[in-house]
């Protein structure tokens, strides 16, 4: 069993790492660029701009560097061009397996059968856990956007995947009226709290870049996990008939 959650989980995530890297390039990394230009304007101009973060990844949106002016100006990072593809592709390709890990585990743990479109299903709720919840409190954000402190944002991040997933369990693999409840009191708790927000709202880059990078952060991130679902169900039900 370990064997064939492991063997499905590399092809899988590798395969959905690589067609991740390649809608990357047409979605998001024109965005990011263009904001980094933005941003590098902001910064030579003399404003100061206070936990500032960016993603590359649709996968995974998670609060990264407090302060990706200093890191830019202090530490190591890729330069533009092939060297940076590269890095990136690289770390599409371990995040898409340490996804598709958690994706195929639970899908054999539940104990129902497995194939290319109960995956995609399963696809659909690790985006909706991973990134869709999260992202109404903290939207997938630019360079050059001012956030909160970020502890708290990615303290805030944990609470709502975990709130989402297991709300999404008791509505999925429980029955009864309580179990309903439950499960959407859960995964509303989270908002209901609230997401850690900037003292002050802006940044460097204009609204309608970082709102097009939101909504195509999302439209990828859904693309890539339909995908991972759909590898890992299908290359399974393959070993599974061996």
């Amino acid at each position: 069993m370990f064997r064939r959650i492991f063997f499905t989980a590399i092809l899988a995530g590798f395969l959905g790492g690589m067609g991740i890297s390649i809608v990357h390039q047409f979605t998001t990394t024109p965005i990011i660029l263009h904001a980094e230009e933005f941003e590098s304007k902001g910064t030579t101009s003399g404003h100061k701009h206070s936990h500032l973060r960016g993603t590359g990844s649709p996968l995974l949106i998670l609060a990264d560097s407090k302060d990706a002016a200093a890191t830019d100006e202090t530490g190591w990072a890729p330069s533009a061009g092939l060297e940076r593809t590269l890095y990136t592709t690289f770390a599409n390709i371990l995040s898409g397996i340490g996804f598709a890990l958690i994706l195929v585990a639970c899908m054999a743990l539940a104990g129902r059968p497995i194939n290319g479109r109960t995956g995609v299903l399963w696809g659909i709720a690790g985006f909706a856990a991973i990134n869709l919840a999260p992202a109404l409190g903290l939207p997938p954000e630019v360079p050059g956007a001012l956030t909160a402190e970020l502890g708290a944002r990615q303290g805030w991040w944990f609470l709502c995947v975990a709130a989402t997933a297991t709300g999404l369990w008791m509505l999925v693999f429980r029955s009864g009226t309580l179990w309903i409840v439950a499960g959407i009191a859960l995964m509303a708790l989270p908002h209901i709290i609230g997401a850690p927000q900037p003292a002050r709202m802006g940044g460097a880059v204009p609204p309608e870049l970082a709102g097009h990078f939101a909504a195509a952060s999302l439209a990828t991130a859904a693309i890539i996990w339909c995908m991972l679902g759909w590898l890992s169900g299908t290359f399974w039900q393959r070993a599974e008939a061996k």
